[in-house]
């Protein structure tokens, strides 16, 4: 029978389901022992529906000797605060995206780990799914030749039309970069390995935002960040790739991901999914060809990442989603609204490896 390591939620909002289902019923390394949430009828919910054994405050979690991880599913503003909580409880701790919303805290979170010899993970883990998992190993494999350039888009009007309570995506730690930009720069991290420099620019395009979902029809929002950032990345291999995030275009035909190399070129599936689908053109064919996937966990397998984090504890071994790549995604965030702000490429600080490809 596999070990398994006990897990405390603290933070039982939407993303919380889907880590439940998956904690509980596809990875058999983890053992959800707690729940925890602000609203306590929320936890109770989760507790019925997915059969955890405890609800509890997070200060009661988090004094729990016999829970071992702490996953934060908690709102970003708050991302830091918890984990280093857990930290100091003498807890592993794996959170949702972003990292941090500030780059001291975010350092202040590996400084602490290292020193009490504890793992820090974090979201986005769909680079470890079976679409991106095929596209590294074509990469790797030299199906495309040396990496060259690669191209990153999300773009639309923003969540006001469909979120029930969409403020947060305006304000500090929000807006179209901190929102999505992590799925993306992890894929390309993953892809391709490190940063070396960023630049960008950046704008708010409507300063105010009128809210049509439902639940707070008519409402405004000032808008305190950026709306819309395009960026320029230089990678440690020579890469150069290029981003545009933003929440003011009403529609687009532009691709999730492709990368080019001096071979060929790779369309990537969308970064927020775990499948596919792959398509391939190299110099020598005729036209695409739609590659079938290398891996497995093609479908929502949120908790990868944790799941392997758990056994690299076992194995004393590095983990993948780890708090060093969420870091480096984080400082590159930044360093495209610092890079607009001050007109000059911004050099990145905090180096970290690209995460080795499953086999």
């Amino acid at each position: 029978m596999e070990e398994k390591l006990n897990v405390g939620i603290i933070g039982c909002g939407n993303i919380s389901d889907i880590y439940l289902e998956n904690c509980t019923h596809v990875f058999d390394n983890l053992n959800v022992k707690a729940v925890s949430d602000l609203i306590v009828e929320r936890a109770e919910e989760k507790k019925e529906k997915y059969e955890i054994p405890e609800v509890c405050t997070s200060e009661e979690l988090l004094g729990d000797p016999d829970i071992d991880i702490v996953l934060n599913l908690t709102t970003p503003d708050v991302h830091a605060e918890i984990a280093l909580a857990a930290l100091e409880s003498g807890k592993h701790v794996y959170g949702e995206k972003p990292f941090t919303i500030s780059i001291d805290d975010g350092k202040k979170i590996l400084s602490l780990a290292e020193k009490k010899g504890l793992k820090v993970g974090c979201a986005p883990d769909t680079f470890l799914g079976g679409g991106l998992q095929t596209c590294r190993k074509l990469i790797d494999d030299g199906w495309i030749g040396e990496p060259v350039a690669a191209e990153a888009f999300m773009v639309c009007h923003g969540h006001e039309s469909w979120h029930p309570d969409p403020g947060f995506y305006y304000k500090v730690g929000g807006g179209p970069m901190f929102d999505m930009g992590p799925y993306y720069l992890t894929a390309l991290v993953s892809l391709m390995g490190p940063m070396s420099r960023v630049t960008g620019s950046a704008r708010i395009t409507y300063p105010e935002r009128t809210i049509t979902s439902e639940a707070k029809y008519g409402q405004k929002i000032e808008v305190d960040i950026p709306t819309h950032v395009a960026g320029v990345m230089d990678f440690e291999n020579g890469a150069v790739a290029t981003i545009i995030t933003s929440f003011d275009i009403w529609d687009s035909k532009l691709p999730r991901i492709e990368v080019h190399g001096s071979l060929g070129s790779l369309i990537v599936p969308d970064p927020n999914t775990f499948g596919g689908p792959i398509y391939l053109k190299r110099y020598d064919y005729d036209k695409w060809k739609e590659i079938p996937l290398s891996h497995g966990y093609a479908v929502n397998s949120r908790g990868m990442g944790l799941s392997d984090m758990a056994r690299a504890v076992f194995d004393d071994d590095k983990h993948r989603a780890s708090g060093e790549l969420a870091f480096h995604v984080l400082e590159a965030m930044h360093g495209f609204h610092i890079a607009s702000n001050s007109g000059k490429h911004y050099d990145m600080k905090f180096k970290c490896e690209q995460p080795s490809a499953l086999v």
